[in-house]
């Protein structure tokens, strides 16, 4: 029997003769992309009319009054809809093939194979019919890309093999209707190529330029610059258009009134078009969505202008600011640099808020929680990340003196942070981002590790606030010798905040004994390893709070001699002081590791001395420019003048060196690349010293001492004691010579690197992000730009060497979650090089991150994987990174924590841009944790 018999009216599949109707689309909700482009709300009725067809084809007509039948088409209909509703629980658009794809499956599952025998015939004839109707409509009149379309496709492809322009244009076409404007033509084209990229990594850098091309219709038109452009007439066009830039972006006072007064024309006979190819779609996409300077929604800003906008606001204060700009503009646009997301959000903006970090301490006083609540508020309003030090306020019944009450603790107050986080959108750009911290001796200690857990009492917990745990060396002892751990609340031990080391080992004792003799009256004693346990079971189950040891960060800080380090930031990259009087601030910025490699694989000294220097000149210019909203962050970085340069791109350089993540090799390479990086940034800042004087509190630092960040390990030995620090401390450069520069030039800036996430920076520059190992070899990223199919191209280049890359490899990869392990066809060597994050053992991330720590005088960003955990493998895992001398650690990413959609061919929406809605933050750890931008 045929399916279609009946009622059942024909729709319009096809390339129709009109434009579909409009409908009206519910925000949140899931929606369907019909094949003529229209775009309606998910109807699960339909779904259900067409497996009812599908059982009338083998059961007759019977089947329709049958109680069993109609049971069964709505139980296989549910699970249509539940499927795509886990999918993408905010809403998202989904295309018609992929609806009737899970209803072959759902039918298969069900074990109706016949039915499902039916359904995959009626497809197969529908789509028979409607290439017929295709062909025959179009006959006379074939509907035709306008030659403009077709230049833009061929434009798209050229030079990028792999890709083909007609394949683009024949995609598109069946999204199209006769008529369609142009502006739906190059939409239809971006869904065709992108949908492509699965298949050929190349058609990411082939749908950018589709992209470029409507970013210059837009841009030109509103700079009445001109109508449109071909990438070829951008030669001559960039000069104009950021003269035109600078003259509107001033008039509609988003740009600082000062660049009219830099020489546009020579720095616009500077910019470098072909730069615009290096973009990847995502890369671009995250750039156009949330980067360039826009109006009403209108972009202007073109990809070149935006880094020349952002080397002009960074030279701004330079004495030969044109040549400054250049060789800033230079560093940017080829990628082998990048600024944090702060910097180029607010460069050559009236409020040029570049900072991407702010570490506060919090009171005991009313007035001066609240007085912190409103520097949080202002310092996210300007996209800073946050990170609030609250151990100095008393713990739970701890006595009131002015109201002879008892406190309450720190718990409500956090909950008050949380709220204030969510409130503040950060100039529209992001949500705004804060993490507390609390140390380990802190009376609410308990109650702060549970915060982010989904049950109990709401009003206690903080789902939207990361939480961290600021743990001294002597709890950790104490875990290892199985002894007890005493809690007290800050109001009674209040020096405890300001000691480390030994220091606070011998007052912390001389509490207990206190304690003993009653003479503290609010204290709990606890068994160290199970505080200890609770914590390592929280973290695995919310993803908080992150581990972080405070003495590592302050016996190993340049700055002690005028100060404490009393908590990280956001990311924990950052360790510096903070007091009633200083609000820390860092600039971040990161090199492009594998940029920065010879065509052997090896490190290119001379470009990372040159790339290290200007970096480092750029994130110093950062303080002098920058805007601070509250006066506390100006003191701070007026005298201590912090910066924080990292990396990115760490696992692309090994896959260019073809060394796997999990061995020696790599070990050695983070050490050899870390130490390479951190020698030139300490002569780089010396230097600039010698041109523009030393930050004001060098006098008595270790730097002024000549004990360099290596030489500071030797510090935590003498205080822990054999047995707890093991940390390598080979070198192979000429450190003396550089010690004795720096004591005799000083340091323009107190601290100098930083290994942020980079997840956003990475992404603009299409690379992996920071340290991190690959996560998977083909996924859907989701971020605030939409979704997006990443491949992993090296993976790719080294399939199509040995003729393994074809549509059965495709089809493996997305079935394995990214993952060679599955695929019997692969060689040995390539899993290795190509194992995925969870395939790669924590010990050598840990490893790795140790030999890095040795030369940097902040921290790292540094996330830990984990498959199958359990309580023992998380214990070993934390106490070996303490062990090995780390300051931080950052999420824990657990795989039976995270979820990955799996990327399918066919769905030309897969990565839809959600232009209104942004994806949903998970509550616990998620390797799809939306990008954490505030410090990259």
């Amino acid at each position: 029997m045929d399916i279609t018999e009946g009622n059942q009216q024909k729709t319009m599949e096809n390339l129709g003769s009109q434009p579909p109707k409009k409908e009206i689309i519910e925000p949140g909700k899931l929606r369907v992309i019909k094949r003529n482009g229209s775009v309606v709300n998910f109807d699960s009725s339909k779904i259900e009319i067409a497996i009812t067809k599908a059982f009338l084809a083998v059961h007759t007509s019977a089947a329709a009054a049958s109680s069993s039948v109609q049971q069964k088409v709505k139980t296989l209909s549910q699970n249509v809809f539940e499927t795509f509703s886990q999918r993408m629980p905010s809403g998202g658009t989904i295309h018609i093939e992929e609806i009737q794809d899970q209803v072959e499956l759902a039918l298969m599952r069900s074990e109706e194979l016949k039915v499902a025998r039916a359904y995959v015939l009626y497809r197969a004839e529908r789509s028979k019919l409607r290439e017929e109707d295709s062909l025959a409509n179009r006959a006379e009149n074939e509907l035709k890309p306008s030659e403009r379309t077709e230049l833009i496709a061929k434009e798209a492809c050229e030079g990028l093999s792999g890709t083909d322009a007609s394949v683009i244009i024949k995609e598109a076409k069946k999204n199209l209707y006769d008529g369609a404007p142009e502006e739906e033509i190059k939409e239809a084209l971006i869904l065709s190529s992108r949908s492509l990229v699965e298949i050929e990594p190349n058609y990411t850098f082939a749908t950018a330029r589709i992209l470029l091309d409507s970013l210059r219709t837009e841009a030109l038109s509103f700079l009445e610059v001109k109508e449109n452009a071909t990438h070829a007439e951008m030669e001559s066009l960039y000069a104009p258009s950021l003269k035109a830039f600078v003259e509107k972006g001033i008039d509609l006072e988003l740009l600082d009134p000062e660049l009219k007064n830099m020489d546009l024309e020579f720095l616009g006979n500077q910019i470098k078009p072909e730069k615009d190819m290096l973009f990847s779609y995502l890369g671009l996409q995250t750039l156009y969505d949330r980067y360039f300077i826009h109006s009403d929604e209108i972009r202007f800003e073109l990809p070149q202008v935006f880094f020349m906008r952002v080397s002009m606001g960074l030279a701004i204060a330079e004495e030969n600011r044109e040549e400054k700009a250049v060789e800033f503009y230079n560093l940017l646009s080829s990628f082998d640099y990048m600024s944090s997301t702060p910097t180029l959000f607010n460069a050559g903006t009236p409020h040029s808020q570049l900072s991407s970090c702010y570490l506060t301490t919090v009171p005991d006083d009313l007035h001066g929680i609240y007085g912190a609540l409103q520097d949080n508020a202002m310092l996210s309003k300007w996209a800073g990340g946050l990170g609030n030090d609250w151990t100095p306020v008393r713990g739970m019944g701890a006595h009131i003196k002015g109201t002879n009450g008892k406190s309450q603790g720190v718990v409500p107050f956090l909950k008050v942070v949380n709220d204030t986080a969510v409130a503040v959108n950060q100039g529209g750009k992001r949500k705004g981002a804060v993490c507390s911290y609390l140390e380990t001796w802190h009376l609410d200690i308990e109650e702060f590790v549970e915060l982010r857990k989904n049950t109990g009492d709401d009003r206690r917990r903080t789902h939207d606030m990361n939480t961290a745990n600021w743990v001294p060396d002597l709890f950790m002892e104490r875990v290892f010798e199985g002894k007890k751990w005493t809690l007290f609340t800050p109001n009674e031990t209040p020096d405890l905040h300001d000691l480390t080391g030994s220091a606070f080992k011998k007052r912390y004792e001389e509490y207990e004994k206190a304690a003993e003799k009653g003479e503290i009256k609010v204290y709990k004693e606890v068994e160290a390893e199970d505080l200890w346990r609770r914590i390592i079971s929280m973290l695995f189950e919310t993803g908080h709070p992150w581990i972080t040891f405070k003495d590592a960060c302050n016996l190993r800080s340049p700055q002690q001699h005028v100060g404490v380090i009393h908590s990280s930031n956001l990311c924990t990259e950052i360790t510096l002081n903070t007091s009633q009087d200083e609000i820390a601030v860092c600039n971040l910025g990161s090199v492009n590791l594998p940029n920065h490699l010879d065509e052997n694989g090896e490190l290119n000294e001379k470009k990372i001395e040159e790339t290290v220097k200007t970096a480092i000149r750029m994130l110093d210019n950062v303080i002098d420019i920058n805007y601070y909203a509250v006066p506390q962050a100006k003191n701070s970085n007026d005298k201590h003048r912090p910066i924080g340069l990292g990396l990115m791109g760490f696992q692309d350089a090994l896959y260019l060196r073809k060394t796997p993540y999990a061995t020696e090799e790599a070990v050695s390479f983070a050490d050899q690349s870390m130490e390479m990086i951190s020698y030139y940034a300490i002569k780089s800042s010396s230097d600039l010293a010698l041109e523009r004087g030393s930050y004001s509190s060098f006098e008595g630092s270790l730097w002024s001492q000549g004990i360099m960040p290596l030489d500071s390990v030797d510090i935590i030995e003498s205080q822990r004691g054999e047995g707890y620090i093991d940390v390598d401390k080979t070198t192979t450069m000429d450190w003396n010579t550089l010690k004795e520069t720096v004591k005799s030039q000083g340091m323009r800036n107190s601290n100098v690197m930083a290994i942020a996430p980079t997840a956003t920076i990475a992404n603009i520059t299409g690379l992996t992000q920071s340290i991190e190992p690959t996560y998977s070899n083909l996924f859907v990223k989701s971020n605030l730009s939409g979704e997006f199919t990443v491949i992993n191209m090296h993976l790719v280049d080294a399939l199509k060497e040995i003729d393994m890359w074809d549509e059965v490899m495709v089809y493996d990869l997305k079935n394995l979650n990214g993952s060679l392990e599955g695929i019997n066809r692969v060689p040995e060597e390539l899993k290795k090089l190509f194992a995925t994050s969870f395939e790669v053992e924590p010990k050598w991330l840990i490893e790795a991150a140790s030999r890095r720590q040795k030369w940097i005088d902040q921290s790292q960003s540094l996330n830990l994987y984990i498959s199958d955990p359990n309580g023992k493998k998380l214990d070993v895992m934390y106490r070996m990174a303490w062990l090995k001398g780390l300051k931080t650690t950052y999420y824990l990413r657990s795989r039976s924590a995270t979820t990955s959609e799996k990327s399918t061919i066919t769905n030309l929406e897969l990565n839809a841009v959600q232009s209104t809605q942004a994806i949903e933050e998970p509550s616990a750890c998620s390797i799809l944790d939306p990008d954490c931008d505030a410090c990259q």
